[in-house]
């Protein structure tokens, strides 16, 4: 057999035996033998909110006011919120309560925590970010739910301690970005899949196998906007890519469309901290852990402010608590700890 009839049967296997999620998932459920199948009940019900929220997103061109512009009130974090973010903030809650497997959830878009009804409450705690990036709706830029999933803590039954916890005690975390095809990336703690909607089978379909990122990147992200209010670490390093003359600057505003790019691509996100937001912007739970938690398993880092492991730092704050990120390749992010260690 010629290499071009090999390809040609590959092509035709792949296409003829797609590896769903679902079908992942159950593989990643028998490498454990001790596996009850609850998560992967979990993350099927995730699946089936991103599929919906997918769905929203593609037709809100054309349904109109239904579904774009301001809902008319604000998120805990006292943001306008966009009727997508109602829309898509109620499925999750929703597909995740009804999936039997969760005690505590936590959401951008609610001050506190929602405990569970006793008769369908399971062993995890959700928190996530609904709609990552929804000021961007109505100008047809990638948007994203972005995910986290811990386990309740041996004796208890679902309470506020499940979900105080620092990132390194997930057990799973994800984002699905909604944009000109919409990709879900996933790691249960041992390395990171990627799958993309297939709108014909209405399955994700695996497409990035063990995703990993070079050790270097030539791209860094950050909004330039505030760079009159950033540290001298953060000015530093920017500038050094400036003057290499080998980097480039590329920034969506919108999280998971800028951390989907770094972590195919490689090179660094950064969201420090500044004068206008000396905590940092980012909430911890659902943005900052997440997207670590995908970062180190792909091979990559991510720190805080103070250039340490951001999966360490406890949220002293509340579920909303919020820290300054920089998260990308292992040398990029390497370099900026060395500045903001100074």
């Amino acid at each position: 057999m010629s290499q071009q009839q090999g390809d040609k049967v590959g092509e035709t296997a792949s296409q003829t035996d797609p590896f769903t999620l679902s079908a992942w998932i159950l593989n990643q459920q028998h490498k454990n033998p001790q596996a009850r199948g609850n998560l992967t009940i979990l993350l099927n019900s995730i699946c089936v909110g991103c599929k919906f929220v997918s769905t929203a997103v593609r037709r809100a061109g054309v349904a109109g006011n239904d579904v774009l512009g301001k809902a008319g009130s604000e998120n805990v974090q006292g943001e306008d919120q966009k009727k997508l973010d109602v829309v898509a903030n109620d499925v999750f809650k929703n597909v995740l309560r009804k999936s039997g497997q969760c005690a505590v959830l936590v959401t951008e878009e609610e001050e506190d925590a929602i405990i569970i009804d006793q008769e369908h409450r399971g062993d995890y705690c959700v928190v996530f970010d609904p709609l990552d990036g929804s000021s961007n709706i109505e100008c047809g830029v990638s948007i994203g739910t972005i995910f986290g999933i811990y386990r309740v803590k041996s004796g208890s039954n679902g309470q506020l301690s499940d979900v105080t916890r620092p990132g390194v005690d997930m057990v799973a975390a994800g984002y699905c970005m909604y944009g000109s095809m919409t990709y879900l990336m996933l790691t249960t703690g041992d390395g990171v899949a990627g799958f993309t909607l297939d709108d014909f089978i209405g399955e994700f379909v695996l497409t990035h196998q063990n995703v990993k990122l070079p050790e270097y990147g030539s791209i860094y992200s950050i909004n330039e906007g505030n760079s009159a209010n950033w540290d001298v670490a953060t000015r530093s390093y920017v500038d050094e890519q400036k003057q290499s003359g080998k980097c480039s600057l590329r920034y969506v505003g919108s999280m998971v469309a800028d951390v989907h790019r770094t972590l195919l691509y490689g090179g660094i996100f950064m969201y420090p901290s500044d004068k206008k937001n000396t905590k940092g912007k980012l909430r911890m739970l659902y943005e900052c852990y997440p997207m670590a938690m995908l970062m180190e398993q792909a091979g990559g880092l991510a720190v805080d402010g103070e250039g340490k492991r951001i999966m360490e730092k406890p949220p002293t704050g509340g579920i909303h608590d919020r820290s300054p990120i920089y998260l990308g390749s292992k040398d990029n992010v390497e370099r900026i700890m060395e500045l903001l260690k100074r």
